[in-house]
C-alpha cells in the first residue's frame, strides 16, 4: 500500500479533510504516495496558524535567530540530499545530475537568505531640504508585511520554493505554501526540514505550513484579508486569476515566456552551442527560461545549425536516475504529446526537422527545427519543452525589434565579443534579465529575476525578494521640544 502523505499545519501532521490524491512515479507509473488534500477550511485554519505565528512571535524575532534558523535549513536539505534526489527523479522525471544541482542551489538560496537578515537596513534622509522642517529627521525602517501564500510549480520543486520560502521566513514573514498537485512531495520532505529547523532553534512550528489542495480550496489563500502577500510562479493565465482575485493585496508573479537568444557572428559558435544545448534541453526544456527562440546571423546559420544539431543528438534520453541520462521524461504524457503537436504543425507549415522530433510515451528526444517563422507556436508562445527553434537573421537592431514584438520577456540571451552590440542589447531587450555570452536560463540564485510584460511582476532573488516581502515606513522626528538651550 502506498504511503499516506499528511498536511502540515499549525506544527501538526494531519490528515486532509479533501480526500487523497495518488501521485505516481515519473520512471515507472506506480503509486508513490496518497497524499492528504487539505479542505477549503484547512486552508484558512493554515493561515490563522501563520497569522498567529506572526503577529504573536515571530515578526519580532532578532536577526541572529532567523539567521540560525536558515542556516540550519541549509544543513538540513545536504544532509537529506539523497532522499531529495530520488524523491524528484520518481516525482517530476529530473535527471541525477540537475537534481544535485539544485540541492545545491536551494542550500545555498537558504544561506544567503540566512545571511540577508542581518541586513533589512533602513537609512536616515535629511528633511532639510523643505524650507520649515530645519532640524527634523527623517528615517525609514523595513517591516515584514505578515503572511505569504506561495504558490509553486514543479519543475524546480525544491529551489523555486525555497525562493519564496527563504525570504518570507527571513524577513520575519511566515508562510503557507500550496505546492503544485504534481510535485507534493519534494515540498512535504522540506517540511520536515524546516520542522527540525525550528526545534533547534525555538522558533515557532507554525510558521510554514503546507497545504496541498485544489484550485477551489486554495481560493481562500487569495482572498483571505489575513494574507498579505501572494507570490506565484506558473502559467500566464493562472497568474491573471490570482492577480483578479488577491485584491489589494500584494501580488509577485513569475509566469512563462519564450526565451530568445541571439548568435551574432562574433560569438564563438562552439561554446554557444554546447550552451543553448544545455539551456534548451535539461529537464526535458520545461523551465520559464529555457531557450526556445534562437536568431542566428545569416553568416553564421548553417555552421550553428549543424554544431547545435549535432549537441542535441549527443544528450543522452532515459530513466532520470541512470547514470549519464541528460533528458528524462516530461512532466506528463499530454505535455509531450502537446509538444509533438506543435512540431508537427511547425512542419505542415514549412519548419525542417534538423534533429529529434520523435515521442514516446512522455519521452520527447531532443528537437531542432529550422526555418521556422515567427507566427508559429513553437516561436510565438512558450513551448515549455525540449525543442530550440531557429530563425535567421541579417540587421542586429532589426533582430531585437523582432525579439521585443513577443508579449513575453523573462530572459534572453546574446553571443557576442563586440561590445556596441552587447550595450545595445542590454539597453534595447523589453526583457527582466539579458544574459551576455551564455543561455537565457542562466540564473544565479541571489540575482534580481522576473519578468515584464506577460511574463510577470515582481522580483526574485533574495535581498530582491525580501524588499518585496516588507513594508517601507517612514518615520520623521521633530527633536525641536527637547532641543538644549544654552
Amino acid at each position: 500500500m502506498a504511503e499516506a502523505r499528511k498536511l502540515r499545519i499549525d506544527g501538526a501532521w494531519i490528515m486532509g479533510e479533501g480526500g487523497t490524491r495518488e501521485k505516481h512515479s515519473q520512471r515507472d507509473g506506480r503509486v508513490l504516495a496518497e497524499v492528504s488534500q487539505a479542505s477549503a477550511g484547512q486552508v484558512q485554519q493554515a493561515i490563522d496558524a501563520a497569522y498567529h505565528a506572526f503577529r504573536t512571535s515571530y515578526r519580532k524575532s532578532p536577526s541572529y535567530q532567523r539567521f540560525e534558523f536558515l542556516s540550519k535549513i541549509s544543513a538540513g536539505i545536504g544532509a537529506r540530499k539523497e532522499e531529495f534526489v530520488t524523491l524528484m527523479a520518481e516525482e517530476v522525471g529530473k535527471p541525477r545530475n540537475p537534481a544535485v544541482a539544485e540541492i545545491q542551489r536551494a542550500q545555498t538560496t537558504f544561506l544567503t537568505a540566512a545571511e540577508e537578515s542581518k541586513r533589512m537596513y533602513g537609512e536616515i534622509v535629511p528633511m532639510d531640504l523643505l524650507r520649515g522642517s530645519e532640524d527634523r529627521i527623517g528615517l525609514s525602517i523595513r517591516q515584514p508585511v505578515g503572511v505569504v501564500a506561495a504558490i509553486t510549480p514543479f519543475n524546480y520543486p525544491l529551489n523555486l520554493v525555497a525562493h519564496k520560502v527563504a525570504p518570507a521566513l527571513a524577513t520575519g514573514c511566515t508562510v503557507v505554501l500550496r505546492p503544485t498537485t504534481e510535485a507534493p512531495l519534494t515540498a512535504l520532505l522540506l517540511a520536515e526540514v524546516i520542522a527540525e529547523a525550528a526545534d533547534a532553534t525555538g522558533v515557532s512550528q507554525s510558521v510554514f505550513n503546507v497545504v496541498p489542495c485544489s484550485t477551489d480550496a486554495a481560493d481562500v489563500l487569495l482572498t483571505s484579508d489575513k494574507v498579505a502577500m501572494v507570490s506565484f510562479t506558473g502559467s500566464g493565465p493562472v497568474g491573471q486569476h490570482i492577480k483578479s482575485r488577491a485584491g489589494m493585496k500584494r501580488v509577485a508573479l513569475e509566469l512563462g515566456s519564450n526565451a530568445a537568444n541571439i548568435v551574432t557572428p562574433t560569438a564563438d559558435l562552439d561554446a554557444a552551442a554546447a550552451a543553448i544545448a544545455r539551456g534548451g534541453f535539461q529537464f526535458a526544456g520545461q523551465s520559464c527560461i529555457s531557450a526556445q527562440r534562437i536568431y542566428v546571423h545569416d553568416a553564421v546559420y548553417d555552421a550553428f545549425a549543424e554544431k547545435l544539431a549535432k549537441a542535441a543528438g549527443a544528450l543522452k534520453v532515459g530513466d532520470p536516475l541512470e547514470e549519464g541520462v541528460e533528458v528524462g521524461p516530461m512532466i506528463s504524457e499530454d505535455a509531450a504529446v502537446r509538444a509533438e503537436h506543435w512540431i508537427q504543425e511547425a512542419v505542415r507549415q514549412g519548419a525542417a526537422v534538423a534533429t529529434g522530433g520523435t515521442r514516446n510515451g512522455a519521452y520527447l528526444t531532443p528537437t531542432v527545427l529550422t526555418n521556422v517563422t515567427q507566427e508559429m507556436l513553437v516561436v510565438c508562445e512558450e513551448v515549455f519543452a525540449p525543442l530550440v527553434a531557429l530563425q535567421r537573421y541579417t540587421d542586429f537592431a532589426a533582430v531585437i525589434e523582432e525579439v521585443n514584438r513577443s508579449h513575453l520577456g523573462l530572459n534572453h540571451g546574446i553571443f557576442t565579443h563586440d561590445l556596441a552590440e552587447m550595450l545595445y542589447a542590454i539597453e534595447e531587450l523589453e526583457v527582466g534579465g539579458v544574459i551576455v555570452n551564455d543561455v537565457s536560463t542562466y540564473r544565479a540564485d541571489h540575482m534580481p529575476y522576473g519578468g515584464v510584460k506577460d511574463s510577470g511582476t515582481g522580483r526574485e532573488g533574495l535581498r530582491y525578494a525580501m524588499q518585496e516581502m516588507t513594508e517601507l515606513k517612514f518615520a520623521v522626528i521633530n527633536p525641536e521640544f527637547r532641543r538644549l538651550k544654552g
